[in-house]
């Protein structure tokens, strides 16, 4: 009997492309302010903690957003949720380049938030639903553009940083009216009439035992990542200057595209193989206790800036496996429509990456400049702990994966829903 073409990640329709894209340029957002932190503080004078406020304002409002976002989209239609998603980014994002107050950034990175919300859940659910080979396939190149977006927007904020801290703004409406652009052109064919969805199906939703467990998860491991990505720019520069190296947006921007190429590498790559070979359930519990290893040494060498780089980029590897087991464990978990259940995953994770930046800062000035980090190590063993006592939900998630089709089939669980 002929053998069916084995799934190539590779062989997607143009329309998946197009929103992978979209995707990346999304989350090039998420780091490209991270190299022109410190300039921020400098040239309007913000001491850290206010500074470190672009983030917390910026994921707050998408992670409330984020709940309704599956509202929204069966309303208006998926690619007008992504147009619009896009849209509101490109126009606080110029907003944010024009501002002449650190308040004001902050106040335009909410509006940036309430953009990411509608395009970031959507655009998920849009791949998972659109991409051939399944499932996993279409976890992989999201996470592929989650890292690749990672690893190329701190470059891009660090050159443009040099320029000017507005530069990095400017350049992300640029980028993001391209991806709208794109979306626009690519994303055709006949526009399917979504299925209604409630206004509180974001949250009706974590009443799904399994949902909760990996959202609840997800919370403390997404404070800790956030940490790492939001803290870290301020004590390398301290390390780097008590040794006399000038070490500015661009330096910075080169440390975190290390980071966030190794995100991506083990997104790709790492991941699938791990998660085959072990099951996804142990890959996540050895996942977290590596990277709160990596945080426990940068909480302990926090003076020493050849230290602290090494391990913001080794910690990356652990992160994009992570976030690859993650969303793929939420997507084959539950039988709720994926659209609902990813939009709701999201919003309770990014809670965490709120958090994180809004208290960090006072955790520094308080405890001093290591102790960010152990306060990260403890949002990890809150992490695996959530993990362990909802393991009854996830039973069926323990074995290894067997094989593509295999996977296929378990995963399309819920497709109907």
């Amino acid at each position: 009997m002929e053998q069916p073409e084995k799934a190539s990640i590779l062989r997607q329709p143009t329309a998946v492309w197009a929103i992978a894209f979209a995707c990346a340029v999304s989350f090039m957002g998420i780091g490209l302010v991270d190299p022109i932190l410190p300039a921020i503080s400098e040239g309007l004078r913000a001491s850290p903690s206010q500074t470190m406020l672009l983030f917390t304002s910026y994921l707050m409002i998408t992670a409330v957003a984020m709940f309704f976002s599956g509202f929204i989209s069966s309303r208006v239609g998926v690619k007008r949720t992504l147009i619009a998603g896009l849209a509101l980014i490109v126009v606080f994002a110029g907003l944010a380049g024009a501002s002449d107050t650190v308040g004001q950034i902050i106040g335009f990175r909410a509006g940036w938030g309430l953009g990411n919300a509608l395009f970031i859940s959507t655009a998920l659910a849009s791949i998972v639903g659109a991409a051939s080979g399944g499932s996993r396939q279409a976890v992989i190149l999201y996470e592929a553009a989650l890292g690749i977006g990672l690893a190329v927007g701190p470059l891009l904020g660090g050159a443009l940083g040099e320029m000017s801290w507005r530069g990095p703004f400017f350049g992300t409406a640029v980028l993001m009216a391209i991806a709208l652009v794109a979306i626009v052109v690519l994303l055709k064919g006949p526009a399917a009439t979504p299925a209604p969805v409630p206004l509180t199906a974001g949250f009706t939703a974590l009443r799904d035992p399994a949902l909760r467990t990996l959202a609840v998860t997800a919370l403390f491991y997404n404070y800790a990542f956030f940490t790492l990505l939001a803290y870290s720019p301020y004590p390398i520069e301290a390390a780097a200057a008590q040794t006399g190296l000038d070490f500015g947006a661009h330096e910075l921007g080169l440390v975190f595209f290390g980071w966030g190429a190794a995100v991506a590498v083990t997104s790709v790559f790492a991941a699938p193989l791990l998660t085959r070979r072990f099951g996804l359930l142990p890959v996540l519990y050895s996942m977290f206790a590596l990277l709160g290893v990596a945080l426990a040494v940068m909480g302990v060498g926090v003076d020493s800036a050849p230290l602290l780089i090494t391990v913001v980029i080794l910690a990356g590897l652990f992160l994009g496996v992570l976030n690859t087991a993650l969303t793929e464990t939420v997507m084959e978990a539950t039988t709720l429509p994926r659209g609902v259940a990813s939009s709701t995953y999201s919003g309770v994770r990014f809670l965490g990456g709120a958090i994180a930046p809004a208290v960090t800062g006072g955790i520094a000035e308080t405890w001093g400049d290591g102790a960010p980090y152990w306060f990260a190590v403890a949002s990890l063993i809150i992490a695996i702990t959530v993990l362990a006592l909802g393991r009854g939900t996830l039973a069926h998630l323990t074995r290894p994966h067997q094989d593509a089709e295999t996977e296929a089939q378990l995963i399309t669980v819920g497709d109907e829903a």
